[in-house]
């Protein structure tokens, strides 16, 4: 059984390869189409090659089912190196850190069939890229596949917070959806300016000027208010602590919405540092919660705790002329590092 497993395995990640090198070749003519509705793209002199699609929504859809399918075999089998060859940037973290914590057989997942949502690349996009919803064990999640040198992979999944909906992404009439550039400013927030901002807010709150563009809620004000009362309670018991949110080196997603906004996927990492600052507090060491028990094999550390944490997100943006704020919609994360010194 296990040889025969290793088998379909192996055969699932040739198969992810081999689609990788089919999305890179000439798509399929039946769904070619203009990228850019100007006379240049869509005069008689227009080349083929810059008017067509580079990745199909048939395309995507294999991706998704060939790197779910292989992920899951990955995790029944046990095997983190298969695993780590199907993710990245944040989500390699995330998948590393759920093959430590369930002793190398993290569960396998429950996929619904995905709706994608394919941006009108051209050959020469060098790092193409497409966002997925589905349900993944029930639950509703975006996701986001990037393919690069080394073939499709997955780069950022966030769940929907319960009661919220994913935005109607504007797709045109062969149902392709468009990328937000990095500072367009038809959208209240930018893209570039996405991930900063929140960050900002997680650790600031409600009283920074930041605040009054994204609502208030469970992973924005919330996060600092929580970061805040920790903090008093360190301090009370003689340690020093700090929470630090940045965005870190990682992509950024963003697609046009029906209404002229944004939907907009990042990655945020959380660092929080506690540190003895009384003799009472260096004699004891400081108690490493229970979440990352996992991650350090001592139950106090002697002169810090260092905790690190990944955290993908993904935000409705509403147009630069709405009147509301930029709303976090959907999350998934996990501490993914822990250092006692």
């Amino acid at each position: 059984m296990r040889a025969d497993g290793r088998r379909k395995l192996t055969m699932l990640a040739a198969g992810l390869m081999a689609g990788a090198v089919a999305c890179s070749g000439a798509p399929e003519t039946g769904l070619s189409a203009k990228v850019d509705p100007t006379p240049a793209a869509t005069g008689p002199a227009a080349e083929p090659a810059a008017t067509a699609a580079l990745v199909t929504p048939e395309q995507a859809r294999e991706v998704f089912a060939t790197i779910t399918s292989t992920d899951n075999l990955a995790r029944a089998m046990g095997s983190h190196m298969y695993a780590e060859q199907l993710n990245r940037d944040g989500q390699n973290s995330l998948t590393s850190t759920a093959f430590q914590v369930n002793d190398g057989r993290p569960p396998t997942r429950a996929w619904g069939p995905p709706e994608v949502f394919v941006p009108r690349f051209t050959a020469e996009e060098g790092s193409p890229w497409f966002t997925a919803l589905a349900t993944r064990d029930g639950r509703p999640t975006l996701l986001t596949f990037v393919r690069g040198d080394s073939g499709w992979r997955l780069s950022l999944a966030a769940e929907l917070v319960p009661g919220e909906k994913a935005p109607e992404v504007a797709l045109d009439a062969e149902g392709y959806a468009t990328v937000v550039p990095p500072e367009d400013k038809s959208v209240l927030i930018g893209p570039k300016f996405m991930a900063p901002l929140h960050a900002t807010v997680a650790e600031t709150g409600s009283g920074g000027v930041a605040a009054e563009l994204l609502t208030a809620g469970p992973y924005t004000t919330e996060v600092a208010a929580k970061s805040a009362a920790d903090r008093k309670k360190w301090e009370l018991d003689g340690y020093s602590y700090d929470a630090i949110f940045t965005p870190g080196d990682n992509p950024v997603y963003a697609l046009r919405t029906a209404d002229g906004g944004a939907l907009i996927q990042y990655t945020l990492t959380r660092a929080t540092t506690t540190t003895p600052a009384t003799k009472s507090a260096e004699s004891e060491g400081v108690p490493v919660p229970r979440e990352a028990r996992w991650a350090i094999d001592v139950s106090r550390a002697r002169r810090s705790l260092k905790i690190y944490e990944v955290n993908q997100y993904a935000t409705a943006v509403p147009p630069a002329t709405s009147t509301t704020r930029a709303t976090v919609i959907a999350r998934d994360g996990a501490i993914h590092r822990a250092v006692g010194e």
